[in-house]
């Protein structure tokens, strides 16, 4: 029996989950404030019914903790960062659905560089 093709995802959201110990000097993406964004982000997505094409991931440190709560957005390597609800809802309408990267809430330049050249 051969299997149906399943088209690839249009969007991958890679939302930073990281929760540090209390007391632990290295900032978290997920606090008390912020413990409900990947739940507030994956409703939205399935309200707008994009579930499929954008496949919205939990991951563990992206490593920009100081500028968190953060998610990255691929392809195109869209780091969103210091994320809320009103953020999610305008990147989701700008960028995910309108394809448009929301400049404002992007990562600044010397927390997110270009990528590391490997073939030198």
């Amino acid at each position: 029996m051969e299997m149906p093709a399943i088209p690839q995802p249009t969007f991958y959201i890679f939302k930073c989950e990281q929760s540090s110990p209390p007391g632990m000097p290295k900032p978290s993406c997920v606090t008390q404030e912020s413990r409900d964004l990947f739940g507030y982000l994956s409703q939205n997505m399935m309200q707008k019914g994009l579930m499929g094409p954008v496949q919205v991931i939990r991951t563990s440190c992206l490593g920009r903790c100081q500028m968190g709560p953060v998610m990255l957005i691929e392809p195109g390597h869209h780091m969103y960062c210091q994320l809320s609800k009103e953020k999610i809802d305008r990147i989701v309408e700008e960028h995910i659905i309108g394809g448009n990267p929301v400049r404002e809430f992007l990562i600044p330049d010397q927390f997110w560089g270009e990528p590391v050249n490997l073939s030198q």
